[in-house]
């Protein structure tokens, strides 16, 4: 069995994508700018500098950290009032729990947003280290967030699984050397994810499948 589990939150444990998808537009517009199509997927899974270079990589003129500012108070919003885990979240936690594999929390949304969905969906006591890349230097995909949940952990990345939807979370993964599974949310695997995740699986409760054989 693998040394240690870290999980990606958004899309991958609970259904957030959608929230996130819904934010831009209406922020943009109340700024004056049209939403451009395609933001909302090149943005997914980024944080920080990160993201706001991506904002600004479609809209030029925009100011990227108030778009971001007012990107995550929109979701916290609609997150506080709670959103649907995603299938074989427990399953696989009480899987992986029962073979002694220690897991961790590493996602791009603030550590307040992190709390607030464990702790409303039941599922925080599972994990003894959450990690955000607010503030991070080198956000996803750069492989940083992972490799210092790793070290909190204790564990060895190569055998240490990164659980990931986002394309840049598993560029991520993949580059600190980690077994990287994909369950695909809202966007397809590409080929660099083809190519080098170790398992892509239509679900969480095929992760536990997976594993279990």
């Amino acid at each position: 069995m693998f040394e240690g589990a870290i999980f990606d939150m958004d899309g991958l444990m609970f259904d957030t994508e959608p929230i996130w998808t819904k934010t831009w537009a209406p922020i943009l517009e109340s700024m004056g700018f049209a939403y451009p199509h395609g933001l909302a997927d090149a943005v997914r899974g980024t944080s920080g500098k990160s993201m706001e270079a991506v904002i600004n990589r479609f809209v030029p003129e925009v100011d990227a950290a108030q778009v971001r500012e007012r990107a995550y108070a929109a979701v916290h919003e609609s997150i506080s009032r709670g959103v649907p885990k995603k299938p074989g979240l427990d399953e696989l936690l009480v899987y992986l729990r029962n073979e002694g594999v220690p897991m961790a929390v590493a996602s791009s949304s603030s550590l307040e947003v992190i709390e607030m969905n464990l702790a409303n969906g039941g599922v925080r006591d599972y994990f003894s280290h959450l990690l955000t890349g607010v503030g991070m230097a080198n956000p996803k995909p750069a492989p940083d967030i992972f490799l210092a949940a790793a070290d909190a952990l204790g564990v060895d990345p190569v055998h240490t699984l990164v659980f990931e939807d986002s394309l840049s979370g598993v560029r991520a993964g993949v580059a600190g050397g980690f077994v990287t599974v994909m369950v695909p949310d809202m966007v397809a695997p590409d080929d660099f994810a083809k190519e080098h995740a170790a398992y892509i699986c239509s679900s969480l409760l095929e992760v536990r499948d997976v594993l279990s054989a």
